[in-house]
Order: C-alpha cells, then sequence, then structure tokens
C-alpha cells in the first residue's frame, strides 16, 4: 500500500534509517518510490506514486501530505501552484489548524511537525478515504497509515488488545478509533490531531450538515446533481489509465455511465461473477454495459480462487477484516491490473448519501410505533399481543410481537437486533479468560456515541450519518482500498467528492426516503439515464456465496477447519463452540452461519500473516 508515517519526540541513533523501515510495510505492494524529511528529534515519510506525495522541510519544521487534495481558498490555490502544496500549508499552519485543515478538499492524510515549538498536526479528509493511526509513547507521538508501521517504532511495538479482538468479531472489523493493538487510535472521518509537549488532543474540523428543510424545485435540484456527477467522476478518474467497477447496481452504473460520457469514449468496466445460484449478478452489469457501451470484462471466481486468496487478503489489512466482499473486489481489480487499468473508480458511498440501504426502510416502518401514544402502547397494544391466547401459532400474531419487540429497542441498538455474535452469544463464543479483558457492552455504547454526535434531526439522515463512519469509512472504504492495492491499482470514489456530499446534505429527508422508497431522488433525477432495469433491482453486490461453496468444496472446507482448529489453540474462542459451528450449524444453515465461520478463519488468517 502507500501511506504516510513518522514521530515527534523521539531521538534515534539514526532517524533515516527508522523512518525507512518504519516506510517499507507501506510500499510492500506496488513498490511506491518512499520520499522522507528528518529533524533531530523527528521525521515523516510518504511511500507513493508521483503526484500523490508532498513534502517540504525548513527550520525543524516538516510537511508530509499523502493524497491528491486540492485547496478551497483561490489565494493558497495560487501560491501552491507557485511553491508546492506541502510548502503553501507549511506557511498556513502558522494560523488556526482547524482552517487549515478545513482548506482542503479531496483524500488526504496530513502531517506537520514543528520541532521548534514542540508541536504537530495530524488530519485525514473528510470521509475518511484514507487512514492514518497513532499512538503516544511517554512524549513520543508515533503515526502511521499503517499499524505495521507504527509498530516499527522502538517506542511503539505492538500489543494485542482483547476489546479490539471482540469488537471485530461483533462488527466483522475494527471500528475506529479502535484498533486491534492497545494504545494505539485512529483519526475519524474529518478529525485532527494536535501535539503539543507530549500531551494531544483531538477534534473535529468538519462534520455533515444537513439542510433538512430547504426544498427547492426538482429541475433545479436534478441540473445540479448531474453536474457534481460529472465533476466527481472527472476529477476521480484523473490522467490515469482509468476503468471502473461495474456491479449492475444503481451506484456503479451511474459512475460506468458518466465515465463514458466525461471521457468522450467508453468507458472499461470490470465485473465479477459467481457460478452459484442466487448470487450471481451479472446481467444487470451487462444491462448497463449494453445501455452505456462501455469496454467490459467479466471474471467468475471459483472456489478454488477463494482458497488461493485468503492468506493474500488477509495479509493485505494491519487488523482482521471480515467482510468478504473484499475477495471478489480483489478478482476484480486484478482482471482491471492485468488489462493495464492503473485507476480503479469505485461507487461506494452512493448508499451512505442518498438512503439505499434496505434497513433505512425497515428503521421507518419500526419508528412508526414510537409515534404511537405510550398509554395506548402499554396499556391496551402490548398486552393484547403478548397476551392473546395460543398466539405462538398464530403467524399474524408473532409478526406482531417480533415487530414490537425490535421497535422498542431504541436506535441504534435496534439496527443490532440480528447481531450474529449476539445471537450466538458472548459467553458461548469466547473463553472466560478472554472475556475477563473485555466489556462485551463496549460495541453498542461506541455505536451509540457516534449515533449520539449527529446534529440532524430526521432518523434518515441520523442513520446515514452512522453509516458514513460504521459501513463506509470503518468497512466498505478500507475493503476496496485494500482489494485494489492488492492487485496494484489505486481507487478513488466519485460520490465522495466534496461537491456531491456537500449536494447530499442539501435534499430533504422525504427525497432520501420517501415513505418506504429508497434513494428517491436519486432514482429519479437518473430515470432515463440508467436502463429501468437498474433502477428497479434489488440491491445485492459482490457478495461471496462462502457459505454454499463451504458444503460442496473439500479444499475450501480444509482450509477452514484447518484455520478454525488453529485458532481454537489461541486462547480466544471456545472449542466446543467450533466444532458446534462447523458441525451442526453449517448442516443447518449454511448461508447463515457460514459468516461466522469466515470472520473466524479470517481472523486466524490475519494471525498467521503477522
Amino acid at each position: 500500500m502507500s501511506g504516510l508515517c513518522g514521530w515527534i519526540g523521539h531521538n534515534g541513533a539514526s532517524n533515516q534509517e527508522l523512518v525507512e523501515a518504519m516506510a517499507a510495510p507501506l510500499a510492500r505492494f506496488d513498490g511506491a518510490p518512499v520520499r522522507r524529511v528528518q529533524g533531530r528529534k523527528s521525521a515523516a515519510a510518504v511511500a507513493a506514486r508521483d503526484g500523490s506525495a508532498h513534502l517540504y522541510q525548513s527550520d525543524g519544521l516538516l510537511v508530509a501530505l499523502w493524497g491528491r487534495p486540492r485547496l478551497r481558498d483561490a489565494r493558497l490555490a495560487e501560491q501552491a501552484a507557485r511553491e508546492g502544496l506541502a510548502r503553501t500549508l507549511a506557511d498556513a499552519w502558522r494560523g488556526a489548524p482547524q482552517e487549515l485543515c478545513a482548506s482542503l478538499d479531496g483524500t488526504f492524510a496530513l502531517c506537520i511537525v514543528d520541532e521548534a515549538k514542540g508541536s504537530a498536526l495530524l488530519a485525514v479528509d473528510r470521509m475518511g478515504e484514507v487512514p492514518l493511526a497513532w499512538r503516544l509513547a511517554g512524549e513520543t507521538l508515533v503515526f502511521g497509515s499503517s499499524n505495521d508501521a507504527i509498530h516499527r517504532h522502538p517506542a511503539t511495538p505492538a500489543r494485542l488488545d482483547p476489546q479490539g479482538i471482540y469488537n471485530y468479531v461483533y462488527f466483522h472489523m475494527v471500528p475506529s478509533p479502535g484498533t486491534v493493538y492497545r494504545d494505539v487510535r485512529r483519526l475519524l472521518p474529518g478529525e485532527y490531531l494536535l501535539y503539543k509537549n507530549g500531551e494531544v488532543q483531538t477534534g473535529s474540523y468538519w462534520r455533515m450538515r444537513y439542510e433538512e428543510h430547504n426544498a427547492r424545485p426538482f429541475p433545479e435540484l436534478k441540473e445540479q446533481f448531474l453536474a457534481a456527477l460529472r465533476t466527481g467522476v472527472r476529477e476521480a478518474a484523473g490522467d490515469s489509465a482509468v476503468g471502473a467497477f461495474l456491479s449492475g447496481g444503481t451506484d456503479s452504473s451511474t459512475v460506468a455511465g458518466i465515465l463514458t460520457e466525461v471521457s468522450g469514449r467508453p468507458a472499461k468496466t470490470y465485473s465479477i461473477g459467481f457460478e452459484a445460484q442466487g448470487y450471481d449478478e451479472m446481467e444487470f452489469a451487462r444491462i448497463a454495459s449494453r445501455h452505456f457501451g462501455t469496454e467490459h470484462h467479466e471474471y467468475y471466481v471459483t472456489p478454488d480462487d477463494v482458497v488461493a486468496a485468503i492468506p493474500q487478503v488477509a495479509s493485505a489489512f494491519d487488523q482482521p477484516f471480515g467482510n468478504a466482499s473484499a475477495l471478489p473486489a480483489y478478482y476484480c481489480a486484478r482482471l482491471a491490473r492485468a488489462d493495464g487499468i492503473e485507476r480503479m473508480l469505485g461507487g461506494d458511498g452512493g448508499d451512505e448519501l442518498f438512503g439505499g440501504n434496505e434497513r433505512y426502510s425497515k428503521q421507518h416502518i419500526f419508528a412508526r410505533y414510537e409515534r404511537v401514544p405510550g398509554l395506548l402502547r402499554k396499556g391496551l397494544l402490548e398486552p393484547a399481543v403478548f397476551n392473546f391466547p395460543g398466539g405462538r401459532h398464530i403467524k399474524l400474531v408473532r409478526k406482531a410481537r417480533s415487530y414490537i419487540e425490535q421497535a422498542s429497542v431504541p436506535m441504534p441498538a435496534r439496527l443490532e437486533t440480528y447481531n450474529l455474535l449476539d445471537r450466538y452469544g458472548a459467553a458461548a463464543v469466547f473463553t472466560d479468560e478472554f472475556l475477563a479483558d473485555v466489556d462485551p457492552g463496549r460495541p453498542l455504547v461506541s455505536l451509540a456515541d457516534t449515533y449520539g454526535r449527529s446534529e440532524a434531526g430526521s432518523l434518515i439522515n441520523r442513520m446515514l450519518e452512522l453509516d458514513m463512519k460504521i459501513t463506509l469509512a470503518d468497512n466498505d472504504l478500507p475493503k476496496v482500498v485494500k482489494a485494489c492495492e492488492l492487485a496494484g491499482v489505486e481507487v478513488a470514489f466519485p460520490f465522495l467528492n466534496d461537491a456531491i456530499v456537500a449536494f447530499s446534505a442539501g435534499l430533504t429527508p422525504r427525497q432520501k426516503l420517501n415513505g418506504t422508497q429508497l434513494r428517491w431522488f436519486f432514482k429519479e433525477a437518473l430515470r432515463g439515464f440508467l436502463p429501468d432495469e437498474i433502477i428497479t433491482k434489488q440491491k445485492h453486490g459482490f457478495g461471496l456465496p462462502f457459505g454454499v461453496w463451504l458444503q460442496q468444496h473439500k479444499p475450501l472446507q480444509q482450509l477452514a477447519s484447518d484455520s478454525l482448529t488453529d485458532l481454537k489453540a489461541r486462547g480466544i474462542v471456545r472449542p466446543a463452540f467450533v466444532d458446534e459451528l462447523v458441525g451442526q450449524h453449517l448442516r443447518e444453515h449454511a448461508g447463515y452461519h457460514g459468516t461466522m465461520v469466515w470472520v473466524l478463519m479470517m481472523l486466524e488468517q490475519w494471525f498467521k500473516q503477522r
């Protein structure tokens, strides 16, 4: 991968050798050149291709920036064109750090180290497209885009955090700001960190600001939206040999169509299929390709591909990661790389900006129950439903009970009603020794904390803002970014262009979720541009039929069995649970329980790659 790393507050025997050793893991997939700056008690390095590394050094002031951001201020942009972006940021550092960060658009990770003042600034972009983790050890602040870089510094050796492992099994990833390592934290999207003489404080330089009551005419909104889409795709494509993921959904199809339009030639599109009933969406990708006239490429992932790629995918992540879609994303990116593509465009972000996930409509239905007067709910409805004679055997009564039970759970805990770990029970899954160092309630507390920070007035926008962090920044973006890094290509996300993000914030809640109609404005604005079949299709994506194949493919069964057997010896998961999982549970429902097999298998595979 590419990235940024460094420290302040440590004077080693050879700062040059140390910072180069820290940067080595950042360049291991693409062989990107490493550029560095160093002071007496500090150093920073960026591993990146040309155009994505910006460094400056003068009198103990170090600036290192990874990414391709743009400056909002015209005066600063002109200065950057003359003197370089890093030099311009060095000059701006003397002002307010928050304003400096807010002046940047686009994707970036930034560090500014000022040895004379004993201070430093770290920051990441607004949507958290790239990671930046940090650890304070005494008066030494060590930071890096990868945990692997941080742990190469002598002040910050790796120490696993049981809570991070528990959070991984709960969420199938480790949500920020936590990591799987003790005392190592990640910056949240739109967050900065200030270091001063051995102390740190963090804050937000940007938050999503929704304008929920500013209804405007549809034609005006549609014109502005299409213009923002063209800008987002054009800027994401840049001047590289570019292609696009194409799943056949609304987001990837939109990106493919706009890319064809703005480039003036057929976009190169890439899709993944599966020979498994209910999982293959290739026909929708073909519909989109024919509609826009793209130069389309397909690859069908096989169970043998899964076996071959699992160790590679596990090694690409600096902490456990259990989203199985990373594997088909890797094969799709590899297909594009073999075709000469240098940068892929992903459709990620559309759901979280415009209201595209099924749970939004479900929660809208549950929220209706909250509007029923409490006296009526508690005094009449609930006693009638739960005390109905023989209600367990009457389908309508059972549904009413389930509805009331779920609707009575407060948000955002209601989103985790079907959480797999909760269904099994933590005590049934983990050993007593492991749980002694864990707070099982922490995942829901952190979820509630993120949800509670939203300033949105509507349920849909509060859910969207939560998903921008949990689903997008912590899960989907790392999935695609790491898959592309492993395949040797860059990736960009047009929907996360600042103009499109700002536009989405100005839509009314009803324009995102009209009753139970998902993405109402998005689909209406693109009606006639997208094929009707794409607009009306059910959401799917690059889902991997792991549970189905696990029942049929011997090498995959062996890999899973070996991984879970080795995991038993680590004292984390109860051996009896593993035996029950791969035995009775899988026989009962391979698709459902196969998810936990995958999550635990990838945990063990990650351990093996450390």
